[in-house]
């Protein structure tokens, strides 16, 4: 409550007089922003003390004296929409890029600003810092939250597996594979060596590495198209196997967020051999690179549909 009402002032202060205390208005420095005219207080005589009586008054308030607290939405969907229902004049968005938290952050009763008229030869006015300060305590947040395919990825990235173990994720996971197009097998058969395997391809490791699950393997060796073969020793026969061609990158098509836009991504592929066991590794390559893009995306769309300036960073007061 930014002023209290003439008539409750009079009825606290016939209440004070008859107790022996008195109300008086106490005038504010000229100039203080933010800050009323005046502003009652109840004196205290006999103790020296002066106290304030919007406590007084604020424990009977049936509304809050401003629009405080911090909505959170699960969907981006659920953000645009919470932003666009509590927007005013003067409220941003503030994007944190970091891809290992990314989060948009609406703060609704932002700083206002200011237009000084326009400049010499200019029709657009222009707007100053110079303005008056707001709260900055009633937010609406959306903390991207990863989907359930990112988390399994996540998970399995760059931790080591044995034969059966990787070729059940290949499978439990094919529907994440992708299909490279012309210009990505190119490029990342350019920039990172190798042959970008198709998802038919890596169904058939799949499938063969099951098939040689109980299997020591013989040999193997590194091809100048940048695969990988085995050969494989198969008990109760001679040593000649069978082959295992490996590809050593592939592409795989999901969402980073739940209920997000999917991105596309490059994944190594690698393998050792010890003793004649085979331990698979994959790793993503350059995730930040793709969650921070679609972080930022994600802000553009925000900006664009709720009509209000987006920044990279955090706002300067607490919520």
């Amino acid at each position: 409550m930014d002023q209290l009402s003439e008539s409750a002032i009079d009825a606290v202060a016939n209440l004070a007089r008859d107790a022996g205390l008195q109300v008086t208005n106490i005038t504010a420095p000229s100039g203080s922003p933010g800050v009323p005219t005046s502003v009652p207080v109840l004196l205290d005589p006999k103790a020296g003390r002066a106290g304030s009586l919007k406590s007084l008054f604020d424990e009977w308030r049936s509304a809050p004296e401003r629009k405080a607290g911090t909505a959170k939405a699960t969907t981006l969907e659920s953000f645009i929409e919470l932003t666009s229902r509590h927007k005013i004049t003067h409220s941003v968005i503030f994007a944190n890029t970091d891809w290992k938290a990314p989060s948009l952050t609406a703060v609704i009763d932002y700083h206002q600003l200011h237009d000084l008229p326009p400049a010499e030869g200019k029709d657009e006015p222009v707007a100053t810092r110079a303005g008056v300060a707001e709260f900055g305590r009633h937010r609406v947040d959306y903390k991207f939250p990863l989907s359930e395919e990112w988390r399994a990825r996540g998970a399995q990235d760059k931790q080591p597996m044995n034969q059966a173990a990787f070729a059940e994720f290949i499978e439990d996971h094919i529907s994440e594979l992708a299909s490279p197009h012309e210009d990505e097998v190119s490029y990342w058969e350019e920039k990172l060596g190798g042959k970008v395997a198709y998802p038919n391809e890596l169904k058939l490791l799949s499938i063969g590495l099951k098939v040689h699950a109980a299997t020591k393997v013989a040999s193997n060796v590194t091809l100048q198209s940048g695969e990988g073969e085995i050969t494989w020793a198969e008990e109760h026969r001679d040593m000649k196997g069978d082959k295992l061609v490996v590809p050593s990158l592939f592409i795989i098509q999901l969402p980073p967020f739940f209920m997000g836009e999917s991105i596309r991504l490059p994944v190594r592929l690698r393998y050792r051999v010890r003793e004649g066991s085979v331990t698979w590794v994959f790793q993503m390559y350059r995730p930040d690179v793709y969650v921070t893009e679609q972080v930022m995306t994600d802000m553009e769309r925000a900006a664009r549909e709720t009509a209000l300036p987006a920044y990279q960073g955090a706002p300067e007061m607490s919520a």
